[in-house]
């Protein structure tokens, strides 16, 4: 058998890593020149199910370097007022690690680098009976047993597979940086937001290193333009726009750096479609606002999955299948919570019906 799969984010590379693992051929394509090129983002949060899925995929030897640079935060999410009173405690079950975002893409590059090929934009694909073949923007087709969309959410194969699939925004907009470790102190949870008027949050994560720190706002209320700003440009706005909030939270921003906007998108959920040789994970089916904080730990989740479900042999497309079925009901599940987590915390726009 041989996989084909587009995109070398976290769940492209787990997949690689399963399927290198099982013996199953599998080809990598990313269409950004390097694992380098675009910043997207510092701290993770690892729950259970992101935590189990590396567990299946990755050696024991690679697992146990990279399990040893995670952090273990206090297990709940706490929110402050801006004068850091705190008006909520939730606690969380389980086993939660803050990873560094690089620090996992390198263990897991390390496991299947030659196996990527970067520089490689899909433009399309056909599915015969029995095999699939991906085509480049540089002319050169690929064909295998199956294709994977691992692409992210702006996914080539999605597009051109579920056309009826929506990716639509959610109203806001972050930015997001880091911050000295020791910032954070009395704020080691799974995730730390400070909620002040108009739905404007300061998010706090540490990690061993070093701490997270985001703001977010609803997209009317932030000046065109962010991607052209300064670093101090962009201190200057979120200092403005705290002004008056608790001096710990000015010194945060304060000493913010290496920040980046982002606009937040989301999934909508669609009906299972019929399984072919071409199946999606991750980002490039079920994105979802980070207010659950599940987003990776699903698509490490999807790799493990359809890993097992093609390595236990037997009929491809029931195998694919059985992964779908899955996949579809705990991703969209999960979109639709991010969805309520983040209209009730950060503002967010409700799914579209």
């Amino acid at each position: 058998m041989k996989v084909i799969v587009t995109g070398a984010g976290l769940g492209g590379l787990a997949l690689a890593t399963g399927l290198r693992g099982a013996d199953i051929d599998v080809a990598l394509y990313e269409r950004d020149q390097s694992p380098l090129v675009r910043r997207q983002g510092y701290r993770l949060h690892l729950s259970d199910v992101g935590i189990d899925a590396l567990t299946s995929v990755m050696t024991p030897e690679r697992r146990a370097a990279f399990f040893a640079t995670a952090h273990i935060p206090s297990p709940r999410f706490v929110r402050f007022d801006p004068m850091l009173e705190e008006f909520e405690v939730l606690e969380h079950g389980g086993l939660h690690l803050s990873i560094d975002r690089q620090a996992l893409r390198d263990a897991l590059l390390g496991e299947v680098a030659e196996t990527i090929t970067y520089g490689m934009r899909l433009t399309g694909f056909e599915v015969e009976a029995d095999h699939v073949t991906a085509r480049f923007d540089d002319g050169t087709t690929v064909t295998g047993d199956v294709l994977v969309g691992a692409d992210g959410i702006n996914s080539a194969v999605r597009r051109q597979y579920l056309p009826h699939a929506r990716i639509v925004g959610t109203g806001l907009v972050q930015l997001y940086g880091k911050i000295p470790v020791e910032l954070a102190e009395g704020m080691d949870n799974v995730f730390t937001a400070i909620i002040g008027p108009g739905h404007r949050v300061v998010g706090v994560a540490p990690t061993r290193d070093y701490a997270t720190c985001s703001f977010g706002a609803r997209a009317e209320d932030l000046p065109p333009g962010l991607h052209t700003m300064t670093q101090n440009q962009l201190r200057a706005l979120v200092m403005d726009m705290t002004d008056g909030w608790h001096p710990l939270v000015r010194r945060m921003i304060a000493q913010w750096h290496e920040v980046f906007p982002l606009e937040l998108r989301t999934s909508v959920p669609i009906p299972p479609w019929r399984t072919t040789q071409v199946t999606l994970l991750g980002d490039a089916i079920h994105a979802m606002s980070p207010a659950a904080g599940a987003g990776a730990n699903l698509a490490l989740r999807d790799a493990a999955a359809l890993t097992a479900a093609l390595a236990h042999g037997g009929p491809l497309v029931p195998a694919l299948r059985s992964y779908e079925q899955e996949m579809i009901d705990s991703g969209f599940a999960a979109v639709r919570i991010s969805a309520a987590n983040g209209a009730r915390v950060l503002g967010q726009d409700p799914l579209p019906g």
